[in-house]
C-alpha cells in the first residue's frame, strides 16, 4: 500500500540512540494525522497544511511525487548502475514485456525474483509468449514517474486501482492493513476500538518527516493513542534485504505488543518470524481513512491495448494469481477477486 521521503531517519526502535528522537517524529506524525481528523486541540500546533493527505489515500509502499537527496541516493543504490535521473527510455518491442520493479522489496519483489509481483510477472510473460526483462527502481518518491512515466518499461504489477498516476487494469486483489501480534498472549487485537490498545505497545511504519503517513497512524491518533505508539520507517536501511520487515522483527522480539502494517507485508514476514505470530485484519469500524484497497496491474495512460490485453489474462488465469497470493500468504479482504481460470 510505496514511496516515500526520506528513508534513512529513525529506521528502528532497536537502535537505542535513536528512539527519543524517534518518538519525537512519531508524535509528530501523530498529531498531524489528528488535525486531519478534527483533533486539533488534543495535538497543538506544529502541523504542515494538507500534508497528510497523500500518505492517508493509498498503501504505504504506492505514493509519488519529487524525490529529495536521500531518497534518490537510496534509489540509486537499489538500480544496476548508480547513475542520477530516470532510466532511459527504451525502445518498444512487442517480443519483450518490460516490467519496472524494486530490487529489494519482499514479499513484492527483489532482484533474484522472488516476490509475488515476480511470479505475477512470469505468468504474464508466460501467457503473453513474450521475454521478461526489468528495470529496477527503488519504489520510493517518482517511481511512476521516473519509470513507466519516463518510458523505461510497460507495466507495474501493483498499483492501487483507479489510481491518477497510469492506467490500471481489473484489479487482481484487495487487500487490508492487519494487526500483527505473537501467538498466545490472549486474544489478539481486531479492531482500533480494542481497549487493549491503550496500554500495549504498537508499532506502525512511517513513510516520512512530511506528516504523510500511513492510515492506522491516523486511525490511532484520532483515539488519543499516541504515547505508547513506535514508528517503523518503511524504508529503513536500503543496505539491508527488505527494510520493511523491521516492523514485524519487532513484535517477534518483543520490542512491542502489536503491530498494524500493510497486508501483504505482514502475511508474508508473520509466517517466516522466528516465534509464531498471529496476523488479524483490521475490523472495519466506519473509519474516515480507508484500510483496504484493490491492486491493479498498471501500464502508461496511452496504452489501452495493453490495459485490455492484461485485463483479459487476469479474467483468464485467475486462478493462478490466487495461487501465487496465497502461496505469500497476502491477506485479502472482501471485493476485487480475479475470476476464471484454467
Amino acid at each position: 500500500m510505496s514511496t516515500r521521503w526520506r528513508g534513512g531517519r529513525g529506521a528502528d526502535t532497536r537502535r537505542g540512540g535513536r528512539r527519543r528522537g524517534q518518538r519525537g517524529l512519531v508524535g509528530a506524525a501523530l498529531c498531524a494525522a489528528a488535525v486531519l481528523v478534527a483533533a486539533l486541540a488534543a495535538c497543538g500546533g506544529g502541523e504542515r497544511d494538507g500534508g497528510s493527505r497523500t500518505g492517508a489515500g493509498v498503501p504505504p509502499r504506492l505514493h509519488d511525487g519529487a524525490d529529495s537527496l536521500a531518497t534518490r541516493n537510496q534509489i540509486a543504490a537499489g538500480r544496476s548502475d548508480s547513475s542520477a535521473g530516470a532510466p532511459a527510455p527504451l525502445p518498444a518491442d512487442s517480443r519483450v514485456l518490460r516490467v519496472c520493479a524494486d530490487p529489494n522489496n519482499l514479499p513484492f519483489s527483489n532482484a533474484r525474483g522472488e516476490g509475488f509481483e515476480n511470479r505475477l510477472a512470469q505468468l504474464v510473460a508466460r501467457d503473453l509468449g513474450r521475454e521478461l526483462r526489468y528495470t529496477w527502481w527503488a519504489q520510493r518518491r517518482g517511481f511512476v514517474r521516473n519509470t513507466l512515466g519516463a518510458g523505461a518499461c510497460d507495466v507495474v504489477m501493483g498499483m492501487p486501482s483507479g489510481s491518477d498516476m497510469a492506467l490500471t487494469t481489473r484489479p487482481y486483489y484487495r487487500s487490508t492493513y492487519a494487526f500483527v501480534s505473537r501467538a498466545g498472549e490472549g486474544a489478539a487485537v481486531s479492531s482500533f476500538d480494542d481497549p487493549k490498545l491503550e496500554r500495549l505497545r504498537v508499532g506502525v511504519h512511517l513513510i516520512g518527516d512530511d506528516y504523510a503517513n500511513v492510515p492506522p497512524a491516523h486511525a490511532l491518533a484520532r483515539r488519543g493513542l499516541v504515547r505508547n505508539v513506535r514508528g517503523y520507517s518503511i524504508y529503513g536501511d536500503y543496505r539491508e534485504p527488505n527494510p520493511p520487515a523491521r516492523l514485524i522483527d519487532a513484535v517477534a522480539a518483543g520490542e512491542i505488543d502489536v503491530a498494524v502494517a500493510w497486508g501483504p507485508l505482514a502475511g508474508y514476514f508473520a509466517r517466516r518470524a522466528s516465534v509464531p505470530l498471529v496476523v488479524t485484519p483490521v475490523a472495519d469500524t466506519g473509519e474516515e481513512v480507508a484500510m483496504a484497497f484493490d491492486i491493479s496491474m498498471a501500464v502508461r495512460r496511452e496504452d489501452r491495448a495493453l490495459r485490455d490485453t492484461l485485463d483479459a489474462l487476469l479474467a483468464r488465469r485467475g486462478r493462478d494469481v490466487v495461487r501465487i497470493l496465497d502461496s505469500y500468504g497476502v491477506p485479502r479482504a472482501r471485493g476485487a477477486r480475479p475470476e476464471g481460470g484454467e
